[in-house]
């Protein structure tokens, strides 16, 4: 599905032409799209299933090295995804210094360190939140394993997710573990470096369905007021209930100076890890439209925008890429928002026409700016069929024929 450059000029010159009606400098906002980076996982390339089962498919990486080429095919054909996040110890190895030249010989950059403490027999009932002293140590001595991993990485982030909660009511005091959970997240914050960020995840339900010790946005940002400096929250979109208005969350946190990260994918149901833009498009266009108004307003964001899917039956490093262009297409919406316009209609009390300039930005084909960009940056144009048309997969496919220890992405 190749495109002729006269062809991409002319649809580019409409676009330009259209926004330039609305007082819209196209090259502003190619400008802003070029800065923009994803960061991807590199448990979103191994197998992977539900709690039912593993799902293998040929050619998954099977390994932290294999993960990291699948990262680097993405970057290749994309250009905007120059780090990827590692996952301890499922990506565990014995030099990590080697590792970070080895992403960098392929082209990529180690991004955020994520510990488990979700997955060894003695964390079945907590980790920071167990009422054993010697399981919160064993917790809080694995974080200090992954800051060692930060060093010798380059890594700037510590991604934390916990799994702590109960099942049952009367389960465990929840006042003591809150306790337990603001001692050990201080230890973990007052070991970082100075020059680097822990961020808080949280999540309502799952595998606890009692109660969860990090449950909403408003206990991850409490913690992260009472650690430091360092500390900031991730918001996952998938980690609340179904209704829950996140780009509200959005605007709350970076008010506070405490929005930290994403992890990006999209929800039917609960904490489904769906491929952004299978489900709610507009969710995540208002979601940049929160942070694009605020740093137009003059706020200061250091956000880490990652993917946290689960992509289950689609082909790996396809259904990556599929998600990445799609955020790039939101970003590129919000970007579009005619903000004087829209501050109009606010001064007015006119709901109406408030609505009618997000959806005029919303409605704006952007594939022709999108093309334009990966054009000049030498990528495929539509990165998906240039992926396809290259030779990866089947070389993949041919060299990965083997199970090795650990061939799943979930250990």
């Amino acid at each position: 599905m190749g495109i002729s450059q006269e062809t991409l000029q002319r649809q580019f010159a409409a676009l330009a032409a259209d926004l330039e009606l609305r007082g819209i400098d196209i090259n502003e906002i190619k400008a802003q799209l070029k800065t923009q980076a994803i960061e991807t996982p590199s448990w979103g390339y191994g197998n992977s299933g539900t709690r039912f089962g593993v799902f293998k498919q040929d050619g998954a990486a099977r390994d932290v090295h294999e993960r990291l080429a699948d990262a680097a095919q993405v970057h290749k054909v994309t250009g905007v995804c120059p780090t990827v996040a590692l996952h301890i110890p499922w990506d565990k190895v014995d030099d990590f210094a080697a590792l970070k030249q080895e992403a960098a010989d392929l082209g990529v950059g180690i991004g955020a360190i994520n510990p488990n403490v979700f997955q060894a027999a003695d964390y079945k009932l907590g980790s920071f939140g167990h009422r054993d002293p010697a399981v919160r140590q064993k917790a809080l001595d694995h974080m200090y394993e992954c800051i060692d991993v930060m060093h010798q990485t380059d890594s700037k982030l510590l991604s934390l997710w916990f799994a702590d909660g109960t099942n049952y009511a009367g389960q465990a005091d929840i006042t003591s573990r809150k306790r337990w959970f603001e001692e050990c997240l201080k230890g973990t914050h007052d070991a970082l470096p100075e020059d680097s960020r822990m961020l808080i995840e949280y999540k309502f339900f799952e595998p606890a369905f009692y109660h969860t010790d990090i449950a909403d946005w408003g206990m991850a940002l409490t913690f992260a007021n009472k650690c430091g400096s360092k500390a900031e929250v991730l918001v996952d979109l998938g980690h609340h209930p179904m209704g829950t208005n996140i780009e509200h969350i959005v605007a709350f946190l970076i008010d506070e100076g405490k929005l930290g990260g994403f992890h990006f994918n999209n929800r039917k149901y609960a904490d489904d890890d769906l491929t952004i833009g299978s489900v709610n498009l507009y969710e995540v266009f208002l979601i940049y439209n929160e942070i694009v108004g605020a740093e137009v307003r003059g706020a200061e964001t250091n956000i880490a925008y990652m993917i946290d899917q689960s992509h289950i039956i689609k082909p790996k490093i396809e259904a990556m890429i599929q998600s990445i262009m799609n955020i790039q297409m939101l970003y590129a919406k919000a970007l579009l928002v005619d903000v004087e316009a829209l501050e109009d209609a606010r001064s007015r009390n006119d709901a109406v026409d408030a609505e009618r300039v997000l959806q005029a930005a919303y409605q704006t084909d952007v594939r022709p700016l999108l093309e334009k960009i990966r054009k000049s940056a030498s990528v495929p144009i539509d990165p998906i069929q240039g992926h396809r048309e290259s030779s990866y997969l089947d070389n993949a496919t041919t060299e990965r024929s083997g199970a090795i220890e650990g061939g799943s992405s979930w250990g």
